[in-house]
């Protein structure tokens, strides 16, 4: 199973249950909407990797309503439209508009396998390059933290060496004191482990 959650939308029953066994057979997780309308209440409950919509349904939501509304809740979600070929100016103002990509009726399976598989390789690059600068940020935290304890120490040691010298280059006390001295100052220092 690869987890990837699709939504089918479509007003015909016919291309909504044949959508969801291919997808389903191809391991997807798949829930379907018979309207706009229908697929908006299940977008705004959950979460869907890809929705896959009719352009044209009728009750008042069509696939520019289900678009804008996956991309207002989930930025993430993709979203596919399905259009008859007299409708192709539509599809491709609707990806001016924020959809992934179009796909024209009757459906070619093996065109939609391939812009699904496109698009989960996708998100997979995307999670990769995401976890990557998380983990560059936690080195980079890390780093900084690290060069601000060694500034710190440099500093100590500067006044420690200051001190010692001060000691050593006073005269007018024995020099087996002022090395005693210089000695107590040296074991005073604390070095990080």
């Amino acid at each position: 199973m690869n987890n990837f959650r699709i939504l089918v939308v479509d007003d015909d029953p016919v291309t909504r249950l044949l959508l969801e066994k291919k997808l389903t057979k191809a391991d997807y997780e798949v829930s379907t909407a018979e309207s706009g309308t229908k697929a908006i209440d299940l977008l705004s409950r959950q979460y869907f990797d890809v929705v896959l919509t009719d352009l044209m349904m009728p009750g008042g939501v069509d696939g520019i309503g289900v678009l804008e509304s996956a991309q207002s809740k989930y930025s993430r979600t993709e979203v596919i439209l399905i259009t008859a070929y007299a409708s192709v100016d539509n599809a491709v103002e609707a990806m001016k508009k924020g959809a992934t990509d179009y796909l024209q009726k009757p459906i070619n399976f093996e065109e939609l396998m391939l812009r699904l598989e496109k698009i989960s390789n996708l998100k997979k690059l995307t999670k990769a390059a995401g976890d990557l600068r998380e983990a560059m940020d936690v080195t980079e935290r890390n780093a900084s933290l690290t060069i601000q304890d060694l500034e710190m120490t440099v500093s100590q040691l500067q006044n420690k060496l200051a001190d010692i010298k001060q000691v050593l280059s006073k005269n007018g006390i024995d020099a087996s004191k002022r090395v005693m001295t210089a000695q107590e100052i040296l074991s005073s220092i604390n070095l990080p482990s």
